[in-house]
């Protein structure tokens, strides 16, 4: 066994996205962590939030149910490991249909301006295809989020 835990996943594959919304770093942190904010935007391409849970602490668990136009359920949750308020979010991200595929997602908010630079992480892909498909599913729901704010 290795010492270092992250070793397995030097070279798994990773993404990270960017975005610059409209709105303090506090407010788009209430967009991560309130449940009622995140069924607004929390919908890639044509799903439908139908539910959203957050315990944000460490320790806490979050879960989002994404309803696809056929009636599947794209049911995903985790576990907080690292919460700093108006700045950083790090958790597990486990779908229910792939539970041994746990992978891991950094949210990153920094002031600019009166707008918030958003980096977003997530590593530790089973593999590439995985990566590939969240990195489309993760663009979509972030241009969700960037339109909300484009409006308030």
């Amino acid at each position: 066994m290795s010492a270092n835990p992250d070793a397995g996943f030097a070279s798994s594959p990773s993404l990270t996205l960017r975005r610059r919304l409209n709105a303090s770093p506090a407010k788009v942190y209430a967009a991560w962590t309130e449940p009622s904010q995140l069924m607004q935007w929390m919908h890639p391409f044509d799903t439908t939030c139908i539910h959203a849970e957050a315990d944000v602490r460490v320790g806490g668990h979050f879960r989002v149910i994404m309803r696809a136009p056929d009636g599947e359920d794209h049911d995903v949750s985790g576990t907080y490991l690292e919460v700093v308020p108006d700045a950083r979010l790090v958790f597990t991200w486990v779908w229910r249909s792939t539970p041994e595929r746990e992978s891991l997602v950094t949210v990153m908010l920094r002031a600019d301006g009166n707008a918030t630079e958003l980096t977003l992480k997530h590593e530790r892909f089973f593999d590439e295809a995985a990566r590939d498909a969240h990195e489309g599913g993760w663009s979509s729901s972030l241009d969700n989020l960037v339109e909300q704010f484009r409006h308030s």
